[in-house]
């Protein structure tokens, strides 16, 4: 037999199975950090321990920007490990595949159609690819592929898109759905509540199609 603790006796082991990870990925001024943001606070209104991790990159200059959320009953690492996350949203198709690692097997991936040409393409150093969306439904089994900056100009504000694919995520994460207005109230400015919780609502039903 052996003399190692079971995850089911050992407390440490059952809050690390326990933990939810997320990857939230994207291009300088889409509004990564703040969806990282808004689901690090609807975590915490839950209950949730919860620990980010940002990598910003060459936000400034519209870089990759990759957001890391982890929560539960204890987390130890910020850090998402390859392959463990319950989901991964991406506001740019390619940045969805660039981060595809990262996705669990059995995980959901929430992209939206939008495409941003970065500087190594428009310079000649490379191609953008034409067959993303056969790229993207052949890497994620479980794909949500969603044209959210159309339906955040629907509501009034595109720069809303990110609240669009928070919301199709947040079908797979299990948070109240209190939680997650409390969040998006704190973390916008006033004026801009409403379009976010809309936003954010018709994420959710793209998710349900």
């Amino acid at each position: 037999m052996s003399a190692h603790p079971t995850a089911a006796s050992d407390p440490k082991a059952v809050a690390r199975q326990d933990t939810v990870s997320v990857v939230l990925a994207g291009v300088g001024g889409q509004g990564i950090l703040l969806a990282s943001e808004i689901l690090a606070r609807a975590a915490l209104t839950a209950g949730f321990d919860v620990k980010t991790n940002e990598v910003h990159g060459m936000a400034q200059r519209g870089g990759s920007v990759i957001a890391q959320v982890r929560f539960g009953r204890e987390v130890f690492s910020p850090l998402v490990a390859r392959g463990s996350a319950r989901v991964l949203g991406a506001l740019e198709r390619v940045e969805a595949l660039r981060q595809h690692q990262f996705l669990a097997a059995d995980g959901l991936a929430v992209v939206s159609s939008q495409m941003i040409v970065p500087v190594t393409v428009s310079s000649g150093q490379t191609t953008y690819p034409a067959d993303v969306e056969e790229r993207l439904r052949a890497a994620f089994p479980r794909l949500v592929y969603v044209d959210a900056v159309e339906k955040a100009t629907g509501l009034g504000n595109h720069r809303a898109a990110n609240l669009v694919v928070l919301g199709a995520m947040a079908h797979a994460l299990d948070l109240p759905d209190e939680a997650w207005r409390k969040a998006i109230r704190s973390s916008v400015k006033p004026q801009y509540v409403e379009v976010n919780l809309k936003a954010f609502a018709a994420g959710r039903e793209c998710a349900r199609l």
